[in-house]
């Protein structure tokens, strides 16, 4: 204010485009991309789970163990693994690949999984779930998609990884509910029953979605995420300036040898330090740690149950079960949602890990004092199914907000490998469960759940990371 006057400064062409420039840590993706990537992963998550209360009695109506069920449910993931490589090598960086790669492996496997009751071919089985196994390497995918900072903003990551843990959470309920449910309405037919129905449901839904997958989802129109270098030229564009007649001036800076040299070198700038390693190592043990044990858990209630006298669970009353405990950690799910965008993640880790690992001691503590109940028994695997499934959300998120946006695909693939080898080897656990004695069973679980807690304490300042 000057002699009573106020001068106010007239707005400029910058102050309107800062204005409508939206921040780019809270970017997202198309809508309908992003659809098409969270369906993707449910459809996914039903077909891993939905032969989960049939398989064993399916399997042993053709001949096989209940061991081989195990093995029949986990066998897909190694196969999953074996064709990201190839996968990652012709993707140039894009989703279109993984798509159809998941959609054919799906309706394949899927068939050939519902072929083995009238051929009576019992490896038939374990056939398809190979083939799935090749659809299956679209949960990589999915989740490198949430973390991809083309699209996705660092503070929008564990909010779309949220959406990554709630579909998680209803394929754990919803598979096997229907699949114990298309076995207890049974279709009594050579080809279309209660083992073969889940397999020729899941082809249909799956032919379906990928005529929607190829009519909405669209690829990101820029170049492969990989390409991007920090690049040292001779001349660098600085932005442009507006010059006094309101147009915009374009200054270019030349560098002097002096200027190039004192440039951080790409080599230098992304070597990881020692904190980043083990931010690495703690995110993978987590990854690895929480798909072991849920993978066990899914495998082991149907046998458990239907050891147990007091129980003596059909596969249609364990899909019941399993889907109970999904169903009522689903709200909980729901709420991260929105409690992710203000929390930490290493705090959500935290969390997920404790009510896991109080899951774990408490069915130590029912088997000791031979006091199973299935309401006791159900909160035990409500707290398991919920914590591990929360502490799954940060692995992927928390990771690509500790490392250069060019190594989302590295992080991704090593979270993803972490994750198939839990699954592998925790359905094989789960399905030995009752052999190897199930105070075993649940106090190996609880030494992994150590070992992540031990890394999780040494680094957790370390584990640091931007909300949302």
């Amino acid at each position: 204010m000057i002699n009573g006057s106020v001068f106010r400064r007239r707005p400029t062409a910058v102050d309107s485009q800062l204005q409508t420039t939206p921040d780019p840590e809270l970017k997202l993706p198309k809508t309908s991309s992003l659809v098409i990537i969270i369906i993707s992963n449910l459809l996914l998550q039903v077909s891993f789970f939905i032969i989960v209360s049939s398989s064993n009695a399916y399997i042993e109506h053709l001949g096989g163990t209940s061991v081989l069920s195990g093995v029949t449910l986990g066998i897909p993931t190694v196969f999953a693994g074996l064709v990201l490589l190839p996968m990652m090598k012709y993707d140039r960086g894009m989703y279109m690949l993984s798509i159809h790669v998941s959609c054919a492996g799906a309706i394949l496997g899927h068939i050939l999984y519902a072929l083995a009751y009238p051929t009576k071919y019992l490896y038939l089985i374990l056939i398809g779930r190979i083939v799935n196994g090749f659809a299956f390497s679209g949960f990589m995918y999915n989740k490198k998609y949430c973390s991809d900072a083309r699209m996705v903003g660092i503070r929008r990551r564990t909010t779309l990884g949220s959406w990554i843990v709630i579909t998680q959470g209803l394929g754990m309920s919803l598979g096997p509910f229907a699949g114990g449910l298309l076995y207890k309405v049974g279709f009594k037919n050579q080809i279309f029953n209660g083992y073969t129905s889940p397999g020729w449901i899941m082809a249909a839904i799956w032919a379906v979605f990928w005529v929607c997958a190829m009519k909405w989802y669209e690829d990101p129109q820029v170049e492969p995420e990989e390409t991007f270098e920090l690049q040292t030229p001779n001349s660098m564009p600085l932005p442009p300036k507006l010059g006094s007649s309101g147009h915009d001036i374009d200054i270019t800076v030349t560098s002097s040898p002096q200027t190039e040299a004192a440039l951080p070198s790409p080599k230098v700038a992304h070597v990881m330090s020692l904190p980043q390693w083990g931010v690495v190592i703690c995110m993978c043990w987590f990854a690895m740690s929480c798909w072991f044990i849920l993978g066990a858990w899914e495998a082991n209630l149907p046998i458990f149950g239907a050891s147990v006298p007091t129980f003596h669970w059909s596969p249609f009353a364990a899909g019941n079960f399993i889907a109970l405990g999904g169903i009522c950690a689903f709200p909980f799910l729901l709420a991260n949602l929105f409690i992710a965008r203000r929390i930490e993640d290493r705090h959500l880790l935290a969390f997920g890990t404790a009510l896991g690992l109080a899951g774990l001691v408490i069915l130590v503590s029912l088997l000791q004092t031979h006091n199973v109940s299935y309401g006791s028994l159900f909160v035990s695997w409500w707290s398991v199914a919920l914590g591990f499934n929360l502490a799954s959300t940060v692995t992927v998120s928390l990771l690509s907000k500790q490392l250069p946006a060019r190594w989302n695909g590295r992080s991704s693939l090593a979270i993803q490998y972490s994750n198939y080898l839990g699954r592998v080897t925790g359905a094989v656990w789960g399905g030995s469960g009752v052999k190897v004695g199930m105070t075993g069973y649940a106090g190996f679980e609880m030494g992994l759940v150590g070992v992540g807690t031990v890394l999780f304490c040494l680094l957790w300042r370390d584990l640091k990371a931007k909300r949302g």
